[in-house]
């Protein structure tokens, strides 16, 4: 006789009919143990139940629904592909046309930067006027920005000294807000001993 009851794994093996090799022993220890045969039993009668039970299937679209809610990692190159993919027609014709009119557009804007690169004094008149239009824009930010902080007398000075009076002023600025910030700090912290 088996001095050990049996595990829950050999039980299911019994409870699901299986026929094999180390089915007689659990077999016969089971006649001979009564609390064995008890759980048995009882585990041959959940699994009666939850055989008797209605077969339920999920409702159609579940899995869309549920996959719409999870967050899936695409990596870049795919999502590229997807991307350039969704602007490709279906139909034969119009990829023909499509690949016509791209390439008939690539060659047009081939021509025009060849163009433009062989006229480079054209090119340096459009490059200095951008230029000067960009750093005529920053100035004008720039002396709102100053005449709004300092005063417009600040923005004259910085003018008349130039870069070097703009790093003094900015080191200055600097410093200032440092001290200052280590000031609130240090006042804080003894307000905290204090408390």
């Amino acid at each position: 006789m088996n001095h050990r009851h049996l595990l829950p794994n050999e039980i299911d093996l019994l409870v699901d009919g299986e026929v094999g090799f180390g089915v007689a022993p659990l077999l016969a220890h089971v006649r001979e143990c009564d609390g064995c045969r008890q759980e048995l039993d009882e585990a041959r009668q959940i699994a009666a139940m939850l055989e008797e039970l209605p077969r339920f299937a999920p409702s159609y679209g579940l899995a869309d629904r549920v996959m719409a809610q999870v967050p899936v990692f695409v990596p870049w190159h795919v999502a590229a592909r997807d991307a350039v993919g969704a602007w490709i027609p279906k139909s034969r014709p119009v990829q023909v046309l499509a690949l016509a009119g791209a390439s008939m557009t690539a060659v047009g804007l081939t021509l025009a930067t060849l163009w433009v690169l062989t006229r480079g004094g054209l090119v340096g008149v459009v490059t200095a006027a951008a230029g000067d239009q960009l750093r005529g824009v920053f100035e004008s930010g720039l002396r709102g920005l100053v005449s709004t902080l300092f005063g417009e007398q600040a923005f004259a000075a910085v003018t008349q000294g130039g870069v070097p009076a703009v790093a003094i002023a900015a080191v200055g600025f600097v410093t200032a807000a440092g001290v200052a910030m280590f000031g609130l700090r240090a006042a804080a912290a003894a307000s905290r001993r204090r408390a």
